[in-house]
């Protein structure tokens, strides 16, 4: 749905609210729009309501100000002093009409004209004009220059508002929210920039007003009737303003729209389904094409023109011609004007020349006088708007985790971490945030240091989320867990972070090279031959050097290639496919993903696994404690029984905690063995105890052993 204005403080919006917000129906859309005010009827009230509440936004534009002035403080001098005198110049060249309509009247009552005077107005017409292009030549290379400048400035502040977020709270809605109003990632624009460029915008038009009106009065009163010209001249345009259907228009005011047709959904999904190359395979494999085709067709039928998006069906509404009151006097008003020129040429014959040039000043001045009021208004919420995100950036800055740092420094003796770190978990629980479903409930045990403590269950059961909170991605819903037997939440986050090695089973791959992904296990530590020993740890040296770029590779290119009219024939542009798709829009751009590399999941999860080789084997003395969620869950047995040869070779004396729901090699060697189920630990202690237990572990154990008899 096309993006909205950012939302505001106050009562939350609640469709079911009939008091509060008004229901339409608009084809198979439902709007839910707040009511409006009983002054909101009024053209400016909704802009002046949202001009009101930038006033405790204002500090923030002094702030920002501040801190652009060592980096563009007399660019943005310079580009004021410009504005000034561009607002000035329309109320001179306005003051020059006036006088020339003078210089006309005089020549038609007395018969003379000054000549020297009448050049030197219409020199001055003339430099207005050329002052004003060349004006506004500087200030749009000026507008660039600073555009690009605080841009840069301020993007480093983003970046530290982006980094420094923890998980829980960068998936907190409200924090999205905020995040998405006022962090701009665009290359062309910026929210600081926005605001400032807004505020002079507006203080210029309201200069320029200020200026036209006290020159337009002066030349009104040397007009005949002027002001009553200038009354009827601008009472259309009001009149216009007021007769706008306020009922459904949604500037400053809150509202939703969803659709509930099950048959529309149905056609969008559908649509979908046959654009999206994810599911190509399976459509053609299927033999779907026949029958989605004629589903397609009878929902359209069933449907008609109201098959449509919300904006075709808003913008459809909107433009349907609507009779009133008002509308009816539009049409006279337009030719008020005429007739009263009419009546006074009648009435002074002898001043038509000059009645004709002053009606023709007269309407032209108070139109564009009335439409740069209607425009200041505007302007005024646009900045309301844009004063309301420069807060919020300021704030984002100050938007506290919620994973608290702890205060202790971790391990007191950094030689100590060598032989590995003890783990011990007290009746912990841990709900994920906004779900009802305890993750794990009541878990207890203990991993003493340098111990392999294997965690074996079925998806689902909770091992990963073991592993995300020793990690203290989370923090627990309740219970305690010991590091060294310190209270994990005591310690820093750094301290404990960089005494670990993770791997997590929902791992990512950065969009950047395959040598930075590597590298970025530990890039304090990174060099080529470093990272080329973690890659050979990982498996990865064998197909990432037979990739054209080899370690150069990017598994996902960050910027697209962009194309268009390319002949069908050209199936490759700068050594990446080309996609000749008109379904994924004009000037497509190539993406260099995991797909279009050939790679395996296998192969992505090897350079998953590099990394984590890459921390904890370069920074050994660092590292004491090695998580590994899952690693082996996309790789052959072959390619799993060489990783775990590198794991127990790698472990030496440190601490190792390992997820799997395979039952494997490592399991033997596993100093203790948790099985897991319906997040609660069922059964604990070695290989050879659980089996003589006899219980689910041993019996899931037996059925895997005998899939490969």
């Amino acid at each position: 749905m096309r993006a909205g204005r950012s939302s505001r403080k106050g009562p939350a919006f609640d469709p079911a609210d009939d008091e509060h917000v008004e229901h339409r129906r608009l084809g198979v859309w439902d709007l839910y729009l707040q009511r409006n005010p009983k002054l909101s009827r009024l053209p400016a009230w909704p802009k002046l309501e949202e001009s009101a509440e930038m006033i405790n936004d204002l500090p923030y534009v002094w702030r920002t100000l501040l801190d652009l002035r060592p980096i563009c403080g007399h660019l943005l001098a310079l580009y004021l002093v410009m504005m000034i005198g561009h607002s000035l110049l329309p109320a001179l060249s306005l003051w020059y009409s006036g006088q020339l309509l003078k210089i006309v009247q005089i020549a038609v009552d007395e018969r003379t004209v000054d000549r020297q005077f009448l050049f030197k107005i219409a020199g001055g017409r003339v430099a207005c004009a050329l002052a004003r292009r060349c004006l506004s030549h500087f200030m749009s290379k000026l507008f660039a220059a600073l555009n690009g400048r605080i841009r840069l400035h301020f993007s480093t502040h983003i970046f530290h508002i982006m980094a420094r977020l923890d998980v829980p709270t960068f998936e907190d809605p409200v924090v999205s929210q905020q995040l998405s109003s006022s962090v701009s990632t665009s290359s062309r624009s910026n929210v600081a920039w926005e605001a400032i460029s807004s505020l002079f915008n507006i203080g210029s038009a309201g200069l320029r007003l200020l200026a036209q009106s006290l020159v337009l009065v002066a030349v009104l009163r040397e007009q005949r009737d002027g002001f009553f010209l200038a009354f009827i001249c601008s009472a259309n345009y009001v009149i216009s303003q007021f007769n706008q259907d306020g009922e459904l228009r949604m500037g400053g005011r809150a509202w939703a729209a969803t659709t509930r047709n099950q048959d529309y959904l149905r056609i969008e999904g559908l649509k979908k389904l046959i654009s999206s190359g994810q599911h190509r395979k399976e459509l053609v494999a299927g033999g779907l094409v026949n029958f989605l085709e004629a589903e397609y067709r009878t929902l359209v039928d069933r449907l008609g023109n109201g098959a449509r998006d919300f904006w075709d069906q808003y913008e459809d509404h909107m433009t349907k011609e609507r009779i009133s009151l008002l509308s009816l006097l539009e049409l006279p008003l337009e030719e008020l004007p005429q007739i009263a020129f009419a009546l006074r040429a009648v009435q002074y014959p002898s001043s038509i020349p000059v009645s004709l040039a002053s009606l023709h000043l007269l309407q032209q001045t108070t139109t564009s006088f009335t439409m740069r009021v209607s425009n200041l208004m505007r302007q005024a919420g646009s900045l309301s708007n844009r004063l309301s995100n420069l807060r919020k950036l300021y704030e984002a800055a100050n938007i506290k985790n919620k994973v608290p740092d702890g205060t202790a420094p971790f391990p007191e003796n950094a030689q100590t971490v060598q032989h590995g770190i003890s783990l011990e978990f007290r009746n912990v629980s841990f709900r994920y945030p906004g779900s009802e479903e305890y993750a794990l409930r009541d878990v207890s045990f203990k991993a003493e240091s340098g111990q392999l403590c294997v965690i074996v269950g079925t998806n689902g059961s909770g091992k990963s989320t073991v592993l995300k909170l020793i990690a203290r991605i989370y923090d627990t819903t309740s219970g305690t867990i010991l590091i060294d037997g310190r209270d994990i939440t005591t310690l820093k986050l750094d301290d404990l972070r960089r005494a670990m090695a993770i791997l997590f089973q929902d791992y990512t791959l950065f969009p950047l090279s395959i040598y930075d992904n590597i590298a970025l296990g530990d890039p304090a530590a990174a060099t080529p031959e470093k990272v080329m020993e973690a890659a050979r740890l990982g498996g990865a040296v064998e197909f990432v050097s037979r990739l054209p770029d080899g370690f150069d590779t990017y598994v996902e290119r960050p910027v697209r290639d962009l194309y268009s009219g390319l002949p069908e024939d050209t199936k490759t542009l700068f050594g990446r496919s080309v996609n000749h798709s008109r379904l994924r829009g004009h000037m497509a751009g190539g993406r260099e993903g995991s797909g279009d590399l050939g790679l395996s999941g296998g192969q992505l999860q090897r350079l998953a696994v590099a990394r984590t080789f890459m921390r904890s084997s370069v920074s050994e003395p660092t590292v004491g404690l090695l998580l590994f969620d899952e690693p082996s869950a996309s790789l052959d047995p072959k390619a799993e029984q060489d990783l775990f040869a590198r794991l127990r070779e790698l472990r030496g004396n440190k601490t190792m905690v390992f997820s799997t729901h395979r039952f494997g090699n490592l399991t033997r060697h596993a100093d203790l063995i948790m099985y897991m189920n319906d997040a609660l630990v069922l059964e604990t202690g070695t290989h050879e105890e659980l089996l003589k237990r006899d219980g689910d572990y041993a019996r899931l154990w037996r059925m895997q052993a005998e899939a490969f008899l």
